[in-house]
């Protein structure tokens, strides 16, 4: 017989909490066992298990309460919703006998109920991550190491909005003795919600760049929105910060607890670092090596980040050389498919940092072969994406690419500026994902070396049946 699923929370215990953080908290039950617990939380129909606590969303372009007798009928228990929504919802929970927790803002109830339940696990060390990019290998990567110590949870890939890291914070155990969560952004004040939620103990930043600059307006506001990483901070809390970024100051600033930077100059164990080009990296630490599988200095940086956390912990030098040793790329993310055509596929996301330094990795590698690089547009720049995609032809037109794929309505400008620094290699510009693949397959061959490098929205792994055929 199957083990019954525990129990989260009690739903009496979830609404006492949200009355607590939030006005005008109603518990509508229509349910003998009202004061049973969940033991799921979702925010899709589609997922809900039995015993699940279902959240109904309002988006732009769907509406969760829409789909509250769908998540009845799947096996929750109760649905958290806005009060907006009734007394339709009353009549559904009638007919299933099932409760309602009804609030204003059904997010923020969200937000509030997986802070109220990672307060149940007071042992745990709690960890957030955020910055323009690294987030998520600097995050599998600290994991990585504490793993090889102390039981550990994290938020799975890049689960982490404003409804990703709530939803991940519902995986905490009793056993699990640390939380890595990444806190990604997508509007102003997210980070804010998500250091309300978790409250992190430590808290690093792994840069400050230019990606969702078109969101903020500027890279000082995008360094005052990361910072919001440490509003929580009440004094006993540890602030990562990287060492050699433009506004390490600035993010030190006022911070209530302690400051400690990360870079190359602030690790006694840290030695010799050998670039093996896609081999990726042999790092010294202390006193014996560790073999990184991911190419380029930007991905050993991301090491040092999750070095200077797992310290924070701590773990062994013995558990640091491990994770570094075990770490695998993600999907996306400096991932070398290797074949008659190498390829570099790093097409997660993209922003001017990355891309530039993609294309200075690929150009300092030792290669006999072809250089073919695939760029598409780099999104969400707003009123620098002109300026950004302009710079892209400059940096292009001095690269060591023998061919130049351009993907995207905004590469455009690129391929203008590329033109017109009368560059010695050819290059192709389409918005058509179709074409795209044509002329690659028409170009590319055996010894060549592809990058492929765009934002999300431009999905260049389509292209890989294309260079793998061979």
């Amino acid at each position: 017989m199957a083990d019954s699923p525990t129990i989260l929370m009690g739903i009496n215990q979830l609404a006492s909490a949200l009355s607590l953080a939030m006005p005008g908290v109603e518990l509508i039950s229509f349910c003998e066992n009202a004061a049973a617990g969940f033991s799921s939380v979702s925010i899709d129909s589609r997922n809900v298990e039995t015993g699940a606590l279902f959240v109904a969303l309002q988006g732009k372009r769907s509406d969760g309460h829409r789909y509250v007798e769908s998540a009845f009928a799947k096996g929750a228990v109760v649905a958290l919703v806005n009060r907006g929504a009734l007394p339709e919802l009353a009549d559904t929970a009638t007919r299933f006998q099932r409760t309602l927790l009804v609030v204003d803002d059904s997010l923020r109830g969200l937000q509030e109920a997986a802070r109220a339940y990672l307060a149940l696990f007071p042992q745990l060390i709690r960890i957030g991550i955020t910055g323009s990019s690294g987030k998520t290998t600097t995050k599998e990567l600290a994991v990585a190491m504490i793993g090889a110590e102390k039981p550990v949870v994290m938020n799975e890939g890049n689960l982490n909005s404003e409804t990703g890291l709530p939803l991940s914070v519902f995986k905490v155990r009793t056993w699990h003795k640390v939380g890595v969560f990444e806190m990604g952004m997508n509007r102003q004040g997210e980070i804010a919600e998500l250091a309300h939620v978790l409250r992190p103990h430590i808290a690093l930043i792994t840069n400050i760049g230019t990606a969702h600059i078109g969101m903020l307006g500027g890279q000082a506001q995008i360094a005052r929105e990361k910072k919001a990483i440490f509003a929580e901070f009440t004094g006993n809390e540890t602030a990562l910060l990287p060492g050699g970024d433009e506004y390490a100051a600035f993010l030190a600033e006022n911070v209530k607890g302690k400051v400690s930077f990360f870079d190359e100059r602030c690790f006694p164990e840290l030695g010799q670092i050998r670039d093996c080009g896609l081999e990726g990296s042999e790092i010294e630490w202390d006193g014996q090596t560790a073999r990184f599988s991911l190419p380029g200095g930007h991905n050993v940086k991301n090491v040092l980040a999750a070095a200077a956390i797992a310290k924070q912990i701590p773990v062994s030098a013995t558990s640091i050389r491990q994770g570094i040793e075990s770490f695998t790329p993600l999907f996306g993310r400096s991932e070398i498919l290797r074949g008659p055509i190498t390829v570099i596929r790093d097409c997660y996301n993209a922003n001017p940092e990355s891309m530039a330094a993609a294309i200075q990795f690929c150009d300092r590698l030792e290669w006999q072969g072809r250089r073919v690089y695939v760029l598409g547009s780099m999104l969400e720049l707003g009123d620098d994406s002109a300026d950004a995609h302009r710079r892209l032809g400059s940096i292009l037109a001095e690269s060591r690419a023998n061919e130049i794929f351009l993907f995207g309505k905004e590469t455009e400008l690129t391929a203008e500026a590329l033109s017109g620094a009368n560059p010695k290699v050819s290059f192709v510009h389409t918005d058509n994902i179709n074409t795209l693949a044509d002329a690659l397959a028409r170009t590319v061959r055996a010894g060549d070396l592809v990058l492929l490098k765009g934002s999300r929205g431009c999905a260049l792994e389509r292209l890989t049946p294309v260079l793998q055929q061979g």
